[in-house]
C-alpha cells in the first residue's frame, strides 16, 4: 500500500445532508451525478452496454470522462455508477441499512431467476435464506466441516487433469461442483462421463449471470415490454427468458425432489437441504418450500460457479507468469516438502500461496461489475443526489485495476500483498472489494476461498503449467473475458505435466486414497419438473 493509497482511502467524504422528499414539480435540492448527455424521452437508453459485451469496461469509461461517480436516466429511472471502491464502500457497506435492497428487475422475474437470493428482494425472504446459509457455511470454522469432501475432490481433480490435461477447464467445472452438489443435495456426481445435475447447474450459472446482469436489457426500462409476444421484432428477450425459465426451474426443483425422494426412503446422505426439511418441515407449493428449495440452490450459486472462475484464472495466470509459479513452488517445497500434498493445516504458513489467490482474485475479479443495489431512501454523495429506489452500480474490476492503488494493475503480482523490502505496505486486500458489500455479500465466499486455496496449493505442489507447444512452437495466450455477472476467461489450452516422476507417483497415489464412489445419476434421472 503506497502512501497515496492511505490518502485517498482515509481522507473524509463531503457528504451533504439527504435531500427533502420530492413532492409535485419541485426540484431536487441537489444535482444527480454527470454523465453522457440525455435524450428526449428515452435518455441515455443508448448509452447502456449490450448483453454481449464486456460491462466492466463500458463502465470504466464513465470514470475517465466523469469522475469516480456518474449517472445515466433511461425513462425516467436512474442509474448510479461507482468507479471508485471509497465511495461504494461508504455507501454499500457503511450505509447498507438503506442500500441493501434491489431495484425492480423484470427480466430476473420473466426467467425464472428472481428467486434465487442475488435477485431476491423482500427483505424477510432474503433474511431467512441468509440465515439458512449462513449457519452452514458463514465462517471459516462451518466451512472447515466439509474439509473431506474438499479435500476429496480435489484429489480426483488432479488425477482428472493428470489423465486429460486438455479438458481442464470440464475438469474444474466438475470438482466445483462435486464439491458443493456434495454439500448442498448430498449429491454424489458421475465420476469420469459427463453428470446431468453439473451440466444442468452449470447451464443454469450460465443463464443466471446474464439474466441478472445489470442496466442491460431493455425490458428493465420498458417493461410494457414483457406483454409482447415473442414473436414481435425487439422481443427476441422473451424468447431468451422462456428458456431460461425452464432451466432455472429445473436447476432448484429437480435436485429438491431428488432429496426428498431420498429422505423418504430413507437412503440420503445427510446435506444442507437435507438438514433443513429435517429441521422445517414444509408443504408443497408454500413460500417456505420456495426459500428452501432456493436456499440450497443460492448455495450452488454462490460457492460453485466463482470457484470456477477463480481457479480457471489461478491456471491461465501460471502459464502467463512462469516466476510467479516457480516462487508459489519453491514456498512449497520448503514448507510443505515433495513426499505429501499440502492440506488446510498448512495454509498459514503458506504466506506467498494466500498472496497468490489475493491476486488471482484482483487480477480478474469473479463478478467485474456487483448485482445492483437499491436505496431505500433518498441519499446523497459527493454532493449528488442518490434517488430512492435507483440502481446503484459498483465496478469492481475499477475498483481492482485503479492505479492510484494497485502499481502496475494489469500486471500478475502477488508480492503487492507481501511487505516490501523498503518497508511500505502491502497494497489494499481485495477480499474486501471482490465479494459484495454489506448485506449483499456473497455467502459463498468462505467456501469459495478454501476451495480455491486447496486447488491453487495442490495444483502447484504436482504440476508445472505452461503455454502449450504445438508443432515445435510455444503458442501465445490472449487474456480475455467473457461478459456476464460471474465473467470466465474464454476458453484456453495449457501444457500441464507433473513436475517430476516423484510428483506423477504421488498424484496416481490419490486414486486408491479416495477411490470413485457410485453416482446418483441414474437415482436423478427419474426426477422432472
Amino acid at each position: 500500500m503506497t502512501p497515496l493509497f492511505g490518502e485517498i482511502y482515509n481522507s473524509p467524504i463531503n457528504y451533504a445532508a439527504p435531500s427533502p422528499i420530492l413532492r409535485g414539480r419541485q426540484k431536487p435540492t441537489l444535482p444527480l451525478p454527470p454523465g453522457p448527455r440525455r435524450k428526449f424521452i428515452t435518455g441515455n437508453l443508448s448509452d447502456l452496454p449490450s448483453p454481449g459485451q464486456q460491462d466492466w469496461f463500458h463502465w470504466a469509461k464513465h470514470k475517465e470522462l466523469y469522475g469516480p461517480i456518474s449517472s445515466l436516466t433511461v425513462l425516467g429511472r436512474h442509474i448510479i455508477i461507482l468507479n471508485d471502491a471509497k465511495l461504494a464502500t461508504q455507501l454499500l457497506e457503511k450505509r447498507s441499512s438503506i442500500h441493501s435492497s434491489r431495484p425492480d428487475q423484470t427480466f430476473p422475474e420473466l426467467s425464472g431467476w428472481d428467486k434465487v437470493l442475488g435477485a431476491a428482494k423482500n427483505p424477510d425472504y432474503v433474511r431467512k435464506t441468509r440465515k439458512y446459509l449462513s449457519r452452514e457455511i458463514g465462517s471459516n470454522k462451518n466451512v472447515s466441516r466439509f474439509e473431506d469432501i474438499q479435500t476429496t475432490e480435489v484429489g480426483r481433480f488432479l488425477l482428472r487433469v493428470f489423465d486429460e490435461p486438455e479438458k481442464l477447464q470440464q475438469h474444474i467445472r466438475k470438482e466445483a461442483g462435486a464439491v458443493v452438489l456434495k454439500m448442498a443435495y448430498g449429491y454424489t456426481i458421475e465420476p469420469h462421463d459427463s453428470d446431468p445435475l453439473v451440466d444442468l447447474a452449470d447451464k443454469g450459472m450460465e443463464d443466471f449471470s446474464f439474466a441478472l446482469l445489470p442496466a442491460t436489457w431493455a425490458v428493465e426500462f420498458l417493461p410494457i415490454l414483457r406483454h409482447l409476444p415473442a414473436w414481435f421484432p425487439g422481443a427476441n428477450f422473451a424468447k431468451t427468458a422462456k428458456a431460461y425459465k425452464v432451466r432455472a426451474a429445473a436447476f432448484s426443483d429437480i435436485p429438491y425432489a431428488f432429496v426428498r425422494d431420498q429422505m423418504e426412503k430413507g437412503t440420503f446422505v445427510p446435506s444442507f437441504l437435507s438438514n433443513l426439511l429435517q429441521e422445517h418441515p414444509v408443504k408443497p407449493g408454500t413460500e417456505d418450500e420456495t426459500i428452501i428449495k432456493w436456499s440450497a440452490g443460492s448455495l450452488y450459486a454462490g460457492g460453485a460457479d466463482t470457484t470456477v472462475s477463480a481457479i480457471a484464472s489461478f491456471f491461465l495466470a501460471m502459464a502467463l507468469f512462469p516466476e510467479v509459479q516457480r516462487r508459489a513452488q519453491q514456498e512449497l517445497d520448503t514448507v510443505v516438502g515433495t513426499d505429501r500434498l499440502p492440506q488446510f493445516r498448512d495454509r498459514e504458513d503458506l504466506i506467498y500461496i494466500n498472496a497468490l489467490i489475493k491476486e488471482v482474485l484482483r487480477w480478474n475479479p469473479v463478478v467485474p461489475v456487483n448485482l445492483a443495489h437499491a436505496p431505500t431512501q433518498d441519499d446523497t454523495c459527493e454532493g449528488y443526489l442518490i434517488p430512492k429506489g435507483s440502481s446503484v452500480i459498483a465496478n469492481i474490476w475499477a475498483f481492482t485495476h485503479d492505479v492510484l492503488v494497485y502499481n502496475d494493475p494489469m500486471e500478475f503480482k502477488p508480492e503487492r500483498f507481501l511487505d516490501s523490502p523498503d518497508g511500505s505496505p502491502p497494497e489494499r486486500d481485495p477480499h474486501m472489494l471482490v465479494f459484495g458489500y454489506g448485506r449483499r455479500a456473497c455467502p459463498g465466499r468462505t467456501l469459495a476461498d478454501a476451495n480455491v486455496f486447496l486447488t491453487v496449493a495442490q495444483s502447484l505442489a504436482v504440476f508445472n503449467i505452461a503455454k502449450p507447444i504445438r508443432n515445435g512452437q510455444v503458442e501465445e495466450l490472449s487474456v480475455d473475458y467473457l461478459p456476464g455477472v460471474i465473467s470466465h476467461p474464454t476458453p484456453f489450452t495449457l501444457s500441464i505435466k507433473p513436475r517430476s516422476m516423484a510428483h506423477q507417483e504421488l498424484i496416481q497415489s490419490l486414486g486408491e486414497l479416495y477411490p470413485w464412489g457410485e453416482s446418483d445419476a441414474q437415482s436423478l434421472a427419474s426426477h422432472k419438473t
